[in-house]
């Protein structure tokens, strides 16, 4: 029997690259973002490129450097605009009067508590007090107070090595808009090279689309929520709009999180303010408003968005979106489209034959 060497070599080669990207699994997230960075970027660097006055040409350096500075502004400016707005809330959360709140549900909670005993979820000699009491106390002893200080400052460390990692990388990325074409080629086979050129050239120019229209439609949404919850006069308008339209970059569940998460906001404003009658009216106003936006969304943005950009139909996308929520939860998701857009452009340079191929790549 005559052994494959070449076929071994290339399997042991595949299991060794999957457990260093296993086993470096941070550098990767950061490559990974300093190229969506990157992909986003690239039409406002080739934007300043053409800037020329007389003799003077915009130096291709100094584009890139233009582009990210416009890009870590926007950020620091998302950033600095939410800490005060987050900071207010935190202050009406502590203004709450949490002793009339808790004669307020005293009845409430008392019907809950025997509707729970008669389900048996609760003993008879057990209360909703004593238990919520033992898991305070778990929660708060020294052992989690040290570990959770540990993860914070742990967390503040690896955040700021991340984020100069991504900020660091991303430069170089936009100003050679061949380096990550050219790092992929190192590992694409001699016979494959021209194959590889056409799939990562379709990958650049897709995902960069995706990832614009991703942008745009997520500062739209929170653009319709914001301005839909101000006419109603909603405290937090702008925090709860922020809140709701980040979290639609998670497909058909994001909403929904978004959404929960406004109510809950918005409920702790009217608490502070003892207005208890007004929380029903203002949650409905809340789930209203996101229920519109995110029609606008489905019928509108959601359909320009993926037709122009990764060629796909809407059923075509929510079946992979579920597929891969079914097979890595949130994270899968997030990333079902970017990768789903990778496997056809791959697929569609080395399986053409197939007519399940043909067909799901015929608009690339």
């Amino acid at each position: 029997m005559k052994i494959n060497y070449r076929l071994i070599g290339g399997i042991a080669a595949s299991l060794l690259g999957l457990y260093l990207a296993w086993y470096f699994a941070d550098i990767l997230v950061y490559v990974l973002l300093a190229g969506v960075l990157s992909f986003i970027g690239h039409p406002l660097v080739r934007l300043f490129d053409k800037i020329q006055f007389e003799r003077f040409k915009m130096p291709h350096t100094l584009s890139t450097i233009l582009t990210l500075l416009i890009m870590v502004i926007i950020l620091v400016s998302l950033f600095m605009a939410f800490v005060p707005i987050i900071n207010r809330q935190a202050q009406v959360i502590t203004s709450i009067d949490f002793q009339y709140l808790g004669e307020q549900l005293e009845k409430p909670l008392y019907e809950l508590e025997h509707k729970l005993v008669e389900w048996n979820v609760l003993e008879d000699h057990q209360t909703l007090e004593s238990m919520i009491a033992v898991e305070l106390e778990s929660l708060v002893d020294m052992t989690s107070i040290k570990r959770v200080l540990g993860n914070v400052v742990g967390l503040a460390g690896s955040l700021f090595i991340g984020i100069f990692s991504v900020i660091f990388m991303a430069f170089f990325f936009l100003r050679d808009d061949r380096l990550f074409y050219s790092g992929i080629m190192l590992f694409v086979p001699r016979k494959f090279e021209d194959k590889g050129a056409v799939i990562l050239s379709d990958t650049r120019r897709l995902l960069s689309r995706y990832f614009v229209g991703l942008s745009i439609e997520l500062l739209t949404m929170m653009t319709l929520i914001t301005v839909g919850l101000t006419m109603f006069d909603v405290e937090s308008a702008l925090l709860i709009g922020f809140i709701g339209g980040l979290m639609n970059v998670i497909p058909y569940l994001g909403p929904i999180i978004g959404a929960s998460l406004g109510v809950l906001i918005g409920a702790t404003s009217n608490l502070s303010s003892e207005s208890y009658a007004d929380i029903l009216p203002i949650s409905l106003v809340i789930l209203g408003t996101f229920a519109v936006a995110n029609l606008i969304d489905n019928m509108i943005l959601q359909p320009l968005i993926y037709s122009t950009s990764v060629k796909a139909h809407p059923i075509e996308i929510f079946l992979i979106i579920l597929m891969a929520g079914s097979l890595a939860g949130i994270p899968g998701m997030i990333l079902a489209i970017p990768s789903y857009t990778v496997l056809r452009i791959v697929a569609k340079q080395f399986f053409n034959q197939s007519k399940l191929v043909q067909k799901i790549t015929e608009n690339i």
